[in-house]
Formats: C-alpha cells, structure tokens, sequence
C-alpha cells in the first residue's frame, strides 16, 4: 500500500538540523524511515569518496588534469574513466552553463573525479550558482588586485564571512541536504583557485596570494602572452621571462599558495613539474579530439578516394 505525503514539511526548520521532505513524496509505509536513512547515508557515503584537493595537495601530491569544454557528458565521462586526477569544467570559453555542467559533474562523479567548475567572470551572481553544483575547487578568471581576490574568496563563503546566498538545503553541494556535515567541511575542502594573466597581475602576486582564502593560483599563458603584445606567440622569450617570474613569486610566497598552469606544445607538462608546478591541465577535450579528426583524415581520406 502507498501512502502519499503532501506538503508534509518545511524545506526550512527553526532547528539545528535541516528537515529535508519534498512535495507529493511517495513512500513505503513500512519502510519509508528505515529506507530514506539508508539512502541519506548512502549518499553520503558516495560524495566522501572523493578525497577533497586540498587534503591530496596539502600531503604532497602533485595533480594532472584536464579541460573540458563540450560540455558534452559523453566525453566527461570518458575522461572520467581515464583517470584524470581532476578535470576543470570551463563555463568561460566553453559554451555551456550551471545546467550545461551539470550532467557532466555526475557523470565524473561516477567515477570518483573532482570538478573544478572555472566561471565566466570574478562574479557574485555566476559563482553562486557555480558553488551550488557543489564543485571540488571553483576557478576565477582575470584576477588583477588584492581586492579581485578578496571578492572571488567573498564569494565563496557563507556570512558573516562571505556573501555566498544560503540555499544550503537543497542544492546539490549538499547533496540535496543530505550531508548532515557539509556546512561544517564546505569552506575549508574548498580549492579556490584565481588565474593570475595579465603583467600587471604577476606584479602584484605577492599580495593577492596574500588574501586570505586564496588557495591556488592558476597562470593562463596565452592571456599573459596577449598582455605583452605576443598574442600570436606565447612561447616567445619575453613571454616566458614573464611567466618564470610569476612561478617565482607563487612559489616563494610565504602562505604557501600553490601553483596551477596549463602546458602547451612549447612547454610540455615535464618540464613544468620541473619547476615545481602543484597542478598541471596538460590537455583540453575539444582540442584532443581535433588532434585526432585530423590526423584521421590526414591518414585516410586520400587513401579511401583512391
């Protein structure tokens, strides 16, 4: 027999824990509580898993990654199965949004690989949502001062702290409110990474590192190459003088921020862990499959015309 509970609670309680119930929600009477604990534990259970990104880096461990940019969950989930240490979601040059990203998280998730959700821009409004989603580490484009970091961090967090809007109850970071320690573990398994791409920005590196929340800071090579007047050439010499500074400067902070970059065909990941790179994003989906349509026809379609 099914019983039917209507409108049986408040998403929002006056108590410490959150009463979690939704509208026209159909269950077993006789074994409705002992199964939606079960559920809620297993939930919780899958999402601890994933050990956080700070916990892997703070032990020493140095991270391989990868972008992607389809959006398309098909491929995120094959590099799910790869065996990526992380894979950053890029809502900035890619084409999709929160609900674009959203089937690509899980179907990561599935295979136990933290997100990194990259935003649009250093934004309230857009990391909010991003933050909902429930991320391993969120990345902001185009820090520039003190202030930028100050706000990207803001955003991150709760009041009196932050300015995050509290919507904790039923969003998917909380696993739909589920994960009874969430408020607890959220600020601090958190990896907030700013990219650091302009001159300007690697000047003032010692100070933004210094914010306090500021985990990681990411250098995107092409923007710092486009900053200088090499837009064409970011493995011209001035470049990498410019970018050899930067590392320097996170490298030598005393917070201890780590140091996050892209590889490129003129500076390949081994020679970036050389210099003491904590995370690498040494390839991007859209780019690995071009590489390989290419080729393929580059091998083939003269050879089948024939």
């Amino acid at each position: 027999m099914m019983e039917t509970l209507s409108h049986c609670g408040s998403l929002y309680s006056r108590g410490k824990e959150w009463n979690v119930q939704t509208d026209r929600l159909c269950l077993r009477r006789s074994v409705a509580p002992r199964k939606t604990s079960r559920l809620r534990a297993m939930a919780v259970s899958t999402a601890s898993l994933m050990r956080p990104l700070k916990s892997r880096l703070a032990s020493g461990e140095r991270l391989y990654g990868a972008f992607l940019c389809s959006f398309s969950p098909v491929i995120a989930e094959i590099m799910g199965a790869a065996g990526y240490d992380y894979v950053t979601i890029d809502m900035e040059h890619g084409p999709g949004d929160v609900f674009a990203a959203l089937p690509c998280m899980q179907a990561l998730a599935a295979y136990g690989v933290p997100v990194i959700l990259r935003v649009a821009a250093n934004d309230p409004v857009l990391m909010k949502k991003a933050m909902d989603l429930g991320p391993e580490g969120i990345m902001i484009p185009m820090i520039e001062t003190p202030s930028d970091a100050a706000r990207a961090v803001a955003s991150c967090r709760y009041p009196p702290r932050g300015i995050r809007g509290a919507a904790h109850p039923i969003v998917r970071a909380s696993i739909y409110g589920m994960n009874p320690s969430y408020l607890r573990n959220c600020e601090d398994d958190l990896l907030i990474m700013l990219q650091i791409e302009s001159a300007e920005a690697v000047d003032r590196i010692p100070d933004i590192s210094a914010v306090e929340g500021v985990d990681c800071l990411m250098l995107g090579p092409t923007d710092l190459s486009s900053s200088i007047g090499y837009l064409h050439d970011p493995g011209h010499e001035e470049v990498m003088k410019l970018l050899y500074r930067a590392e320097k400067a996170i490298l030598s902070a005393s917070c201890g921020t780590y140091l996050a970059g892209f590889a490129m065909p003129h500076d390949p990941p081994t020679e970036m862990h050389k210099r003491g790179y904590h995370m690498i994003s040494g390839a991007v989906d859209v780019a690995i499959f071009r590489n390989a349509a290419v080729a393929d026809v580059k091998a083939n379609k003269d050879a089948v015309k024939r």
